[in-house]
């Protein structure tokens, strides 16, 4: 019999020994954990079914102990130290004055590589544009305080990624707010190109008159070849249409329906670059990219073929794109960024009479330098207050309303996790873990990578030093050798709620309770969230319902009446307030399992009288 089906087919009986009091209202941070640790929160969902948005938060004092904080309550509140942000390149004033409303702003342009980690030892956050390297030895400098980059721009190819995750920081971007000024530059680097401009001007004044050398191409007609169909692809070749070319473009990664609904035929990498007049670069700087644009792809270029490149120098081979211009396989180029920047002075692409070039203009306007400064410091700021961005770069990216609706299932999967793994009673440790999601929706329609992160932070924190994010879960996850395999099932739910439930298996372990041991003999529990709280809805064969709020107390026990009295009645002798009762059992009189929500941890000796009931046979105690 499969797990769920012993689980799904037994009756929980439920018993509520107390209602949970009404939680204060406080400032929800979906994931506390992009914060430094000294703004670190213990945070206990409270929350109702339309948004987790009241918790209880609770603040480590001085000595350790932690003190109920809440917004109605009269206690004094200690107040944090604002984050420290470090604004490396200049920012627009708009998203500094964001930045100083939330923190401590320190603009410091144009540092050397060792002041720059000097600096970020003391900031929690730091904002670069294309300028400044973020490298590892960065992080490193940080050790550990630095939580979030934000880089102001699209390109990220001057931080480094891998470092970041390995640091736990989360890098954000601002990838909307200079889409227009981009796609505008490289129309106008277009249609300067095919007509000169810039070599005629230069002409004139020089005191020349050569109207017959700067003879140019039209556009209308001329197919152009968009390589890349993200955001600024996408508006090139909206502009491109206008002017009455022919566009066509590849793309491995964007959905055809959006480049029909432009008129836009996507085709092959050869297609395109074998068959267009005019060739628009808008790729990312990735090791499948990098001088993509080499002697081999210039060879299969029509001749005469025109180039523009307004998104990263390094997609192009530089020396072989010289080749081709002399050897008349491109025609002109139109080029905003380079290899290396600035580019040195006598650089053959640069002084190359068939090359317009402008310094990185792309996002260069007023509005759009306005627009990202904002949109990165909102980012920057969001991420702080431990908010994931949609902008993020080396985690998850979710559109805003897929994480408004995951936020419930997120909470519940950091929670399943931390149970499970304090049901493992030691010996070889944790190592397989297997993840069954059961939802109404198509397998597509379904995206589980926020949910596996808070499973794996949930599984790692309780049993090692291990600092877990969003950002770092799966790298850490690799690290301590831990695999986690994922299955989705299908069940016949309403497709109004994106999972029904989360089971999550501990394979090949022992357990210090062995009513949490499935028929598979593994630990297994199962959780869903009940008007928007998260619920314990099985463990190993037995169903259950209880809250997931405070503390856990879980006893197998023999089914018999009485029990729920007697373990309260012990509860209740040492002031330890019950909020939540349920007991699941699979054959009546024979064999059951209590699952007791508290909101104290009940000390050694309430826990040893518990124990001491002639009736259960095991018992554990399991921290939230």
């Amino acid at each position: 019999m499969a797990i769920s089906s012993s689980c799904s087919s037994v009756k929980a009986v439920n018993t509520r020994w107390t209602s949970p009091s009404p939680s204060p209202s406080s400032r929800f941070s979906l994931l506390p954990t992009s914060l430094h640790r000294r703004y670190a929160t213990n945070v206990k969902l409270t929350a109702t079914s339309a948004a987790l948005k009241t918790v209880e938060q609770t603040t480590l004092t001085e000595d350790n102990k932690f003190s109920s904080v809440g917004s109605d309550s009269d206690q004094d509140i200690p107040t944090l130290p604002k984050p420290r942000i470090l604004v490396a390149e200049k920012l627009g004033e708009a998203g500094l004055n964001l930045l100083r409303d939330f923190g401590d702003v320190d603009c410091s342009y144009e540092l050397s590589p060792e002041d720059l980690k000097k600096k970020v030892a003391e900031s929690d956050a730091l904002i670069v544009r294309s300028g400044t390297k973020v490298t590892r030895e960065v992080f490193e400098a940080a050790k550990g305080r630095l939580k979030v980059v934000g880089r102001a721009g699209v390109g990220i190819d001057n931080v480094d990624l891998q470092a970041a995750t390995e640091h736990g920081c989360l890098v954000v971007n601002a990838p909307t707010a200079n889409t227009v000024a981009a796609a505008e530059h490289g129309i106008a680097l277009l249609a300067s190109m095919a007509r000169n401009v810039a070599q005629a001007d230069a002409s004139i004044k020089a005191g020349k008159w050569e109207r017959s050398k700067y003879v140019g191409v039209s556009l209308v007609g001329k197919t152009l070849a968009v390589m890349g169909f993200g955001k600024v692809g996408t508006e090139v070749a909206r502009r491109a249409k206008g002017l009455g070319m022919n566009v066509i473009s590849h793309d491995p990664y964007a959905p055809a329906d959006r480049a029909r609904a432009l008129g836009v035929d996507l085709v092959s990498f050869d297609q395109a670059i074998s068959t267009a007049d005019f060739v628009s670069l808008h790729m990312p700087l990735t090791p499948a990219t990098k001088k993509v644009f080499n002697d081999e792809t210039f060879s299969k270029m029509k001749k005469g073929v025109r180039l523009v490149n307004v998104a990263r120098g390094g997609v192009i081979d530089e020396d072989a794109l010289v080749r081709a211009l002399d050897a008349g396989i491109v025609a002109q180029a139109a080029l905003d960024v380079f290899c290396e920047e600035p580019p040195s002075k006598d650089s053959k692409l640069i002084q190359h009479e068939n090359v317009t070039v402008t310094p990185h203009l792309g996002a260069s306007t007023k509005e759009a330098q306005e627009g990202v400064a904002i949109e990165i410091a909102e980012a920057v700021a969001g991420a702080l207050k431990g908010e994931l961005s949609a902008t993020a770069v080396n985690a998850p990216m979710v559109a805003p309303e897929v994480l408004s609706e995951l936020t419930p299932y997120i909470v519940l999967a950091e929670k399943i996790g931390r149970l499970a793994v304090q049901l493992v009673s030691g010996g070889k440790g944790v190592q397989s873990i297997k993840v069954v999601y059961r939802s109404a929706r198509d397998r597509d329609d379904l995206d589980t990578r926020l949910l596996r992160a808070m499973i794996t932070k949930g599984i790692i924190e309780p049993i090692s030093d291990s600092y877990v994010n969003l950002v770092n879960a799966d790298f850490i996850a690799k690290q301590k050798g831990l695999r986690i395999s994922e299955e989705r099932m299908v069940v016949d739910t309403s497709p109004e709620y994106p999972i029904d439930s989360i089971q999550v298996q501990i394979l090949n372990v022992e357990s210090n309770f062995a009513g949490a041991v499935s028929e598979s003999g593994d630990i297994s529990i199962e959780g869903k969230v009940k008007y928007g709280v998260p619920h314990l809805t099985c463990v190993g064969s037995f169903a259950v319902d209880v809250s997931l709020e405070g503390n856990l107390i879980l006893c197998r026990q023999v089914d018999q009446p009485g029990m729920i009295g007697q373990v309260g009645n012990i509860l209740g002798e040492q002031n330890v307030n019950v909020n939540f009762m349920s007991v699941g059992r699979t054959v009546v009189r024979k064999q059951a399992i209590m699952a007791i929500g508290v909101d104290e941890e009940p000390n050694s000796k309430t826990l040893e009288r518990i124990g001491g009931v002639s009736a259960i046979a095991e018992f554990v105690f399991l921290k939230l």
